[in-house]
This record gives C-alpha cells, structure tokens and sequence, in this order.
C-alpha cells in the first residue's frame, strides 16, 4: 500500500508563510508521507476536487489583501458560480500567520476557512490564528506543533539541489542585468533594472534618522502607476557580508556552478545556469534575517561538536524556544553571525544544503512619492534608513533602506532592479471631492504622489496634516509644499513633536481643527486618508476624527464609530500602514 500523500498550499508575502510550509512538509516527509508544496497560484485550483488532504498555509497582505501569489486562486474560489458540496471530498487544515497589531488580524485565513466550509470541505482542526505579536513568534501556535509532529532528533533529508561546480578554465559569463528590449511591463519575475539618477539625504546632517529621497529612471519599461502604487525592490546583501560567508564556508566566490533538482523541484528561475557563487550569495540568500527555528532544525543535523550539538538542539526543542528568543529575536542576530557562533558546525555545512538553509531575499515595497504627470519616465521613494541598536555590538541593518542608500550614481552608473503593484490607496476621480490626508514622517509619500496627480489635473480641494521631530530637521518636501499653498492647491497643517516643551503630534492637529473636517466630511463628502507607522499614530488619528464628528457635527460616540466604519465601507476612509 502506498504512503499517504499530503498537499501544503501557501500564499505568503514576504516569507514566512512559505518558510512554514516547507517547515510543515519537512516534518510530515520524517512520517513517510508523500509530499507535494507550492504557492497557491501555482497550482491547478480545479484540482482541488480530487484532493484528498490538504494544508493551507497563508499570510495576509496590506489592509486585509490575499498575498500576491494566491490572488490568482482567490478569485477562482470566490466565484459566485461554484457550486456548494463542490469540495465535500476535501479534507483540509488552515493555518493562518498574521500580526495582531493591524486590524484586520489573520483576515485571509479567516475568509478562507468560511468559503471552504460553505463549499463543503471538510476542515479538520479550528482554524490556526498564529500572531507575531507573541513573544515566540508565529510558531508559536498549538496547530502548528499539532501538524507537524515534531521530533527532536531526526535524520536530515536530503538535499533540494545539487550543487556542480564547473572547471575554471571555461570561459566566465558575467551576471549582468539586462534592460529588456521586449514590451512585456516588468514583474517580479521579470523586473526593470532602473538607473538611479539620485539619492539625496533629506534630513539634518545631525539628526539621528538618514532619510533619503532617491529618484530611478524608468524610460522604457512601460511602467505605469497612479497615486497610492507602490514600487517594489529586491535589495542584495552587504558585499563585506558576502565575503564573510564565504570565508566561513570556505567558497570561491568567483566559482561557477549549476543547479539540478533531487525531485521534480523547479530551479530558482532567479538564478542564472551558470551562476557564480559571489551571485547567489549577493543577490539570493537572505543571510542578513533573523533565522527562522526551521534554520536551526536543519542546521543542527550537521553538528559534530559537542558543545555546538547541545546547544543546537536546544534551540530546535520545544522547551528551548525561550532560550532561542533571547539568543536570536530579541537581539535582531542574523543569520550570517549565527554561523559565526557555531564555527565548527558551519565548517560541515555542505553546499549542497544552502537553498534549504537559508531563504530567498524577499522583495521590499516603497509607496511611490512622485507622479508621472510631475516627473515623467520617473519614479521617487523616500525611504529612512532602518539602523538601530540592540545588545548586540554591532548596530542592525535594514537590508534594502541600507543597500538603497550605499549606492552613489556619482560614482557610476547604478542600476535598481523593480517592478510596480497597485497599492492600497485609491483617490478620488471627482474633480470637487476634497481630499484630507494624514501622513506624518515617510508616510507623507504616496500623499506627494497625490498631491502632484491633483496639482496637474487642476484640482485644488486638499488638505494635508504632515508630522515629524523638528521643523528644522525633518520636513520633508518644505519648499514643494510652501509652492502648492501659495498656488492654491494645498492647505497644510503641522506637527513638530520636539520643537516644543509639549509633544504634539498629527493626531492634535486633527482634533483642532474638527470643524473644519466636519464640514468636508459631513457636508462636502470629503475622503480621509491614513500613511505611516502601524503602532500608536492610526488609531490615536481615528480617536481624533471621531471626537471630532461629536464635538463639531453633535453626534454620539456610537454615531461617531458608525459614521467612520460607514466611510471605510465606501472607500471614503482608507490606510496605508506598516510596522
């Protein structure tokens, strides 16, 4: 009799979820059964009616949005026209990974869940809502241990790849980017290598945060974009980053070398036959993350040093996860100095195991802060350099905000490559519809791009509240904004937190001028617009306007919270935030 065979479906945005299941496929492949694991869009959804078992495993993107690689098979699902009892075959399992800090907590696998029931799946256990919020992480969730039976000693499987390395005498190909000469508008799988024209610091030589205002050349890519779109980029890893994994793993950088599947895998279509080794380090492995407890999983089936096997089982256990976070999450250690620490296990690393050990470098996202009608073949961002101390000696990086801001096209030629996607954002067609928008700090970015879209096509009812430390360090686009009022097209509120014995920040500035909002809203049909941190600034905003629609327009708090959940609704209130 044959093994029992096992689906994991996932649709993850920035890693997680895929790197959960393949956790997931891991450990049911150590229980004999077969095991097939794929994005969500890369699978039939029509063959779901012949599924017998299937795990789902899924992130939720944006204000409540499917991730991009199961979009596809979101809207398959949904159709109206299917039928119910389609999927009573099915017997199925939902893990959701999410973040309980926006609202719109693990909305993806919860809408999952509901239409695979009303389509008659069978779902086997309550549906999984693991938060990152937890001091564990998202691993942390009963389901998930539940599934996949942990052991905490087994056999390494084998690899993904094999790795050949070619004779060095044959000629050398160098990896470049090319500008592709077809008409196809770039996508993740094909993006544009856009030249940086500049990359300006904005803020104060002295101030503690290095904001930089970068603009790219984007001249026949076909690239279009409106307001509210974002850019996205796949940095590449510190080039003294590189030289140090390689030195620990004692490779060649300059070595070539080609990939071949162990199963019916696809190879990496990032990843150039033949690729040198500098290339995969540089531009595909992600060794500047935080690893995941999978990494020490697979990692501690090398170790051959006492001490190092001890101390890698632990942090494999259940019982050590405690021990793992102090050692790995709280400091922000990433994966490179784990290697450094565990010398003698990553000298057994073999090569072949590199794409099963370390992830691929995920693709960043930057709201567009520029309009085409504004700067035409031209897209700008406004990126703050992530940089920060832990208890660590070394300072923590932001691997895109960091790469982004060591290039200089003063010294050459700097290629960038990107690809756009709709964003979260959408602005008024109407030309008389007043438009209000809160964007303290980096947030301001897409309202730029708003600003500019309106500004050329006439339409002058905007208002912006703009917040940041010091009007004197930190005002991003001063002079831009100072020419849009004087012209009529702007009127501009501030907030300079520090400039003042008393802290005031955007969300004051709402709730002083709650007349004037009232009056846009209730009577003009204004739009409200929320871009920037995720942590206290949304909600102390929407505090705001909800005191103001009681003390200007007369209502009562609960008419207040209904009149704002009415605008979400329409699509008159919407946010942009991240964490």
């Amino acid at each position: 009799m044959s093994n029992p065979a096992l689906l994991v479906l996932y649709g993850s945005q920035t890693g997680t979820a895929q790197d959960t299941a393949q956790r997931l496929a891991r450990q049911a492949q150590r229980r004999r059964l077969r095991v097939r694991v794929m994005p969500l869009d890369d699978y039939n959804v029509a063959d779901l009616i012949a599924e017998s078992l299937v795990v789902f495993v899924c992130s939720t993107a944006g204000q409540g949005d499917p991730p991009d690689n199961m979009k596809n098979f979101w809207r398959f699902l949904f159709k109206k026209s299917l039928p119910v009892g389609s999927l009573n075959q099915l017997d199925c399992v939902i893990l959701g990974l999410g973040d309980s800090s926006y609202p719109k907590f693990n909305f993806v696998a919860k809408k999952l869940h509901k239409r695979l029931l009303q389509l008659g799946a069978c779902v086997l256990l309550p549906v999984g809502l693991a938060d990152d919020q937890h001091d564990l992480g998202v691993f942390d969730c009963r389901l998930f241990t539940r599934l996949c039976l942990f052991c905490l000693f087994c056999d390494r499987l084998p690899s993904t790849y094999t790795f050949h390395f070619l004779d060095d005498m044959q000629e050398k190909e160098e990896v470049q980017l090319r500008i592709p000469m077809d008409q196809t508008v770039p996508s993740q799988s094909h993006p544009f290598p856009a030249r940086m024209v500049f990359n300006r610091r904005v803020t104060e030589p002295s101030h503690f945060q290095d904001v930089r205002h970068i603009e790219l050349d984007v001249t026949g890519s076909n690239i279009e974009f409106a307001a509210g779109d974002v850019v996205m980029m796949r940095p590449c890893n510190a080039p003294e980053d590189v030289q140090q994994f390689c030195q620990l793993l004692k490779l060649d950088p300059e070595t070539r070398f080609t990939l071949s599947p162990t199963d019916n895998t696809a190879v990496p279509a990032r990843l150039p036959q033949p690729c040198t080794v500098r290339h995969l380090v540089e531009s595909y492995l992600d060794i500047a993350a935080v690893p995941r407890r999978s990494f020490f999983e697979l990692l501690s089936t090398f170790a051959t040093n006492e001490l190092e096997r001890e101390k890698l089982a632990e942090f494999r256990s259940a019982a050590g996860q405690d021990e793992l976070h102090n050692y790995c999450n709280r400091p922000r250690r990433t994966t490179l100095e784990v290697l450094a620490d565990f010398p003698h296990t990553t000298a057994e690393l073999k090569v072949d195991y590199l794409l099963d050990l370390f992830p691929e470098i995920q693709p960043r996202s930057f709201s567009i802060a520029s309009s085409l009608r504004a700067h035409p073949n031209r897209i700008q961002v406004l990126v703050a350099v992530v940089c920060y101390k832990t208890k660590l000696f070394k300072p923590r990086k932001g691997l895109c905000s960091s790469w982004l801001a060591s290039l200089d096209p003063a010294q050459g030629d700097v290629y960038v490559p990107l690809w756009v996607k709709k964003g979260s954002l959408k602005f008024p067609s109407e030309k008389e519809t007043p438009v209000i928008m809160v964007g303290p700090g980096t947030g301001v970015a897409p309202f730029r791009s708003a600003l500019q879209e309106r500004t050329a096509e006439g339409k002058t009812a905007n208002i912006l509240f703009f917040g940041c430390r010091s009007k004197s360090k930190d005002f991003y686009f001063r002079t831009e904004w100072e020419e849009m009022m004087e012209t009529g097209f702007l009127t501009l509120f501030t907030a300079f937190s520090r400039d003042q014995e008393a802290k005031v920040y955007v969300q004051h500035r709402v709730r002083d001028n709650g007349e004037l909002l009232w009056d846009l809203i209730a009577n003009k049909n204004a739009c409200f617009y929320i871009a920037g941190n995720a942590k206290q600034m949304p909600a102390s905003v929407c505090d705001a306007l909800k005191e103001a629609f009681q003390q200007a327009g007369g209502v009562s708090a609960e008419e207040a919270e209904q009149m704002l959940a009415t605008m979400e609704k329409t699509g008159r209130f919407q946010s942009d935030t991240w964490s």
